[in-house]
């Protein structure tokens, strides 16, 4: 599944088009390695986004075949890191 969909069926960003925009902007990367919106994200992956002063770290946990709900939602990953530089 491409990245910025991952984002959005995931509802770790609620447009797409934002997370198409925070993926073009070099705001998101899967692995260590800046990811473009068509990037592939498999399930075990590490995805790190940067949203204004917060950075968010998760491993993909399921990679669905289309849409989900809500609850299934927060399922689809695991937060491994989650900083605010506002706290710092």
């Amino acid at each position: 599944m491409r990245l910025d969909l991952f984002l959005k069926v995931s509802r770790l960003v609620k447009q797409r088009s934002v997370a198409k925009w925070v993926c073009d902007a070099g705001r998101a990367e899967i692995l260590g390695r800046k990811a473009k919106a068509g990037s592939e994200v498999r399930e075990g992956d590490e995805v790190t986004l940067s949203l204004g002063d917060r950075t968010l770290t998760v491993r993909v946990l399921e990679v669905p075949s289309g849409n989900v709900s809500k609850e299934r939602a927060r399922t689809l990953y695991k937060i491994v890191e989650e900083r605010d530089a506002s706290m710092s």
